[in-house]
């Protein structure tokens, strides 16, 4: 059994079929969570025996430490045992590795969008093993100003955070601390877990509830976000895998680097898609580290790799481009499914190769 391209995708790229990944389990779908701070996730409702048939139960690897939004994330997810990692890049190293088959990382905000971290991470081949996208977690991130026990608002003089949290709560930070100094670091819970140490010189933290309940932290200040509804993208990252199967809502991510910046270079990195009717969710430049102004191009996709439309999409990228790294086709964690004219199906592409084998005398099979 494996995925099944298209007639089409079969005769145009030879259709090696490919073993199935991650697979919901037969009538699941997307998945909402509740955890006790109130805080909603919305998952793909992959069972952890799915899970554990494709990993073998094997180490999971997140962004830490241990209380992060990341650490929520991958809760719903798995209950199998999981390691934190003090960066972005040293959890997609462990995978690359080994040492962890699949690893948990945020990679776009609705308020502040895409996480550098990451998607230069993925952007790098790096050493060790091929890394591909095959599950996302979409998690509403709700913030608070927590401070060790006795702390008063009127007391504080420096706060701690992650940039995005900051970034979001600027407005509220402004407002009722004005005289107080605002840090960044690594993340919320490693924030929380900073102004719980007595010898600590920042007074509060601005992190979630899990991060301050779990480093024995009072709140002070409860939804403090100056724009509601934000939330964070999540994406679980293995090696080696294979895409999973196509379910009609999915996602293919991408990194297009080009051969030289010339006039016209990305509209025909656009045409590739535009042409055969495949949306995109998000595109974002990043910088090569070659040299000034030398940039490629993240990108996510709608549809799958089995996609008559997106085949032919990555095989256009991969005439015109340097370099085209394929991340992962994996189901959307919206449930949010594309609307395809018909002449960009799958049916019209079939049609439009046997068209084409009739007008040159030969036949499909």
């Amino acid at each position: 059994m494996g995925v099944q391209p298209s007639p089409a995708c079969r005769l145009l790229y030879s259709a090696a079929i490919l073993p199935l990944g991650i697979v919901p389990a037969s009538g699941q779908g997307i998945r909402t969570q509740t955890f006790e701070s109130g805080v909603q996730t919305r998952t793909l409702a992959i069972s952890n025996d799915a899970l554990r048939a494709q990993y073998g139960g094997a180490m999971y690897g997140y962004l830490g430490p241990e209380g992060t939004f990341t650490h929520q994330a991958l809760l719903t997810l798995t209950d199998a045992e999981v390691q934190a990692f003090s960066t972005v890049a040293a959890t997609l190293a462990a995978v690359r590795s080994g040492e962890i088959e699949a690893g948990l990382v945020p990679i776009e905000n609705s308020i502040e969008g895409g996480v550098s971290a990451t998607l230069d991470a993925l952007a790098g081949k790096g050493n060790g093993r091929p890394l591909q996208i095959v599950a996302e977690v979409l998690l509403p991130v709700r913030f608070g100003l927590w401070g060790r026990p006795g702390t008063t608002l009127e007391s504080i003089q420096s706060v701690l955070t992650h940039p995005h949290a900051s970034a979001q709560c600027r407005g509220w930070l402004a407002r009722r601390l004005p005289e107080a100094e605002v840090s960044e670091g690594g993340s919320t819970a490693a924030a929380a877990q900073e102004v719980a140490s007595p010898e600590s010189r920042y007074d509060a933290a601005v992190c979630a509830q899990v991060a301050g309940e779990i480093y024995g932290l009072e709140l002070l200040a409860d939804d403090i976000s100056d724009i509601e509804n934000a939330v964070t993208r999540f994406v679980l990252v293995a090696a080696n895998p294979h895409p999973t199967r196509p379910c009609g809502h999915d996602k293919t991510t991408l990194v297009a680097y080009l051969h030289e910046d010339r006039p016209g270079a990305l509209l025909e990195l656009l045409e590739q898609f535009a042409s055969r009717g495949v949306n995109l969710c998000r595109i974002e430049s990043r910088p090569t580290k070659q040299g000034l102004g030398s940039y490629c191009f993240s990108i996510d996709a709608e549809g799958h790799l089995a996609d008559a439309r997106m085949a032919e999409a990555l095989m256009g990228l991969h005439r015109i481009c340097k370099d085209v790294v394929f991340l992962g086709s994996y189901q959307r964690a919206d449930g949010r499914s594309p609307l395809v004219p018909h002449s960009f199906e799958d049916s019209s592409f079939a049609s439009a190769f046997d068209w084409l084998q009739g007008l040159r005398g030969e036949s499909r099979d």
